[in-house]
Formats: structure tokens, C-alpha cells, sequence
């Protein structure tokens, strides 16, 4: 065990500290550690966080871990300002760049976002506001896998407001999964060595 320059604990495998899933992967070790539940709440990151959501589907989360560099380079850092200025010439290039899930559908996709991320803001409604206004009533702590919903009420209320201001990709399984990730739900599970400094991260972040 060691803390890094910020001061977080990484657990190296081997340890017996447990964990919401099994991996021997140290990406994904870092991942669970010390991202996945804790608060996001800046618009571009959560804009992030839902365009790698949704390129994630049908893939392996470890799988866009490995490419999540070169994601934030192709989509020059993930800025929706910048990628909603995307247009054909830069469609055909991300399909040509082998660091990213080449689909058509889920880069289409992610520059729509950009555009109704903007709009959003416009309208005096932020996307990072909308995604928290969605987190659900206190609940208990998941005991194991087998409690983690594929989708809440909330998500698919969500999903199904974003998609009317233009959002694409982005169901109730896509939008459950991004709100575990950026921290809306702190779906930890109850005997996870990180999930009450994730829980002390929540109640302190703003809202």
C-alpha cells in the first residue's frame, strides 16, 4: 500500500481489502480506488463521463480505461465547445484513428452531445445540474453484485428528458452507469474499503 502525491491510498493486488469487483488490472485497480463513485460535478467532466459511457456499450469498461487518452485527444479533451464544432472532415478522421472505438454512430453521437450540452447551458439548465437533480433518495449500501440495478426510475426519467433536448445514446442503462460513476449514487458495496470516503466525498462536495 502506498499514497500518492494527492494524497490517495493505491492498493496494489494481492491485498485483502475488498472491493466491489475482482481485477488484477492496475488500471482498473486506480479506477475503482479512486474514481468510480466519487463526485463529478463540472459540466465538462460529466459531458466526459457520458460520452465514454456511451462509447462503452457493448464493450468492456476495461476497454475504454486503455483508450481513455486517446479518447480525450481525438475529442480534444472532451471540451463541448470544441467538439460541437465538429463536422464531416472530423467524423472521418476519428473513424480513422485506431486509439478509439471506431462507430460512426457513438462519434455522431458524442458531437450531438457537445451541441445539446451547449444548448443546455443556454437554456439555464447545465447538463452536471440535470444529472444530479436526478439522484435518487438515500438507500441502503448494495451487499453484493446481484443488488446493482441495470437501470433506475431516475435513469430512465433522465434518459428520456435528454433525449428530448437532443442527446443521443444515452438510455436508462448508459445514464445509470455514468450516475454510479460520477458519484450521484454511491452504489459502493457496503463492505467496499473505499465507499465511506467515497460517502464523506459526496456530503462534501457542493451542490
Amino acid at each position: 500500500m502506498s499514497t500518492d502525491d494527492r494524497g490517495l491510498t493505491r492498493v496494489r493486488p494481492g491485498s485483502d481489502l475488498v472491493r466491489c469487483w475482482d481485477t488484477s488490472d492496475l488500471d482498473y485497480l486506480a479506477y475503482h480506488d479512486e474514481e468510480w463513485g466519487r463526485p463529478v460535478r463540472d459540466e465538462p467532466a460529466v459531458y466526459e463521463r457520458l460520452c465514454l459511457e456511451g462509447f462503452q456499450s457493448g464493450l468492456s469498461w476495461l476497454t475504454i480505461l486503455r483508450k481513455r487518452e486517446a479518447f480525450r485527444a481525438a475529442f480534444v479533451g472532451f471540451d463541448p465547445e470544441l467538439v460541437a464544432e465538429f463536422g464531416e472532415r472530423d467524423i472521418e478522421r476519428l473513424l480513422g484513428d485506431a486509439g478509439i472505438v471506431r462507430h460512426r454512430g457513438k462519434i455522431e453521437a458524442a458531437i450531438a452531445n457537445a451541441r445539446a450540452t451547449l444548448a443546455l447551458r443556454a437554456a439555464g439548465t447545465p447538463l452536471n445540474e440535470l444529472l444530479w437533480g436526478a439522484a435518487p433518495a438515500a438507500r441502503s449500501a448494495p451487499r453484493s453484485n446481484a443488488d446493482w440495478a441495470a437501470s433506475t426510475p431516475e435513469s430512465a426519467a433522465l434518459a428520456k428528458r435528454l433525449r428530448k433536448d437532443g442527446f443521443r445514446f444515452l438510455g436508462p442503462t448508459t445514464l445509470h452507469a455514468a450516475m454510479q460513476a460520477c458519484g450521484v449514487v454511491n452504489d459502493h458495496l457496503a463492505n467496499c474499503w473505499v465507499r465511506e470516503a467515497v460517502e464523506q466525498e459526496r456530503r462534501a462536495s457542493p451542490s
